[in-house]
């Protein structure tokens, strides 16, 4: 997360709940564009424990349900076989909510139908 948060809690220069309630909380500090500095973009590689929906989305969705726990609980029912409504319905929350930033959102099935599920090994 390149916000001014994220950076002053990796930093220890605060804690959690004092950098999320600063008004800079969510200023972005790194982006990627024609307009960025040069930034290593961050990566990483992710496999479901289980059978599920797999939601990837940007701070404009996040900022409003900031952790998983809160995410699932705004997915309808049957988003792992409607995923675009699930994804419109994540949207109008963002929106609903005072979203104003640039709002993202992917609504993926676990496994994608007709695939066998791949579980990694513990």
């Amino acid at each position: 997360d390149d916000s001014w948060a994220a950076q002053m809690v990796a930093a220890r220069l605060l804690s959690e709940e004092e950098a999320y309630a600063d008004e800079r909380a969510h200023a972005i500090t790194g982006w990627l564009g024609a307009d960025a500095y040069e930034l290593e973009p961050h990566t990483a590689a992710f496999r479901p424990e289980a059978p599920g929906t797999v939601v990837v989305c940007t701070d404009g969705l996040w900022n409003y349900a900031e952790s998983a726990e809160a995410m699932a609980a705004l997915l309808p029912a049957d988003s792992g076989s409607r995923p675009l409504d699930a994804a419109r319905t994540l949207v109008r929350y963002a929106l609903d909510s005072g979203g104003h930033d640039n709002i993202t959102v992917a609504v993926v099935p676990y496994p994608a139908p007709g695939e066998p599920v791949r579980l990694e090994a513990r």
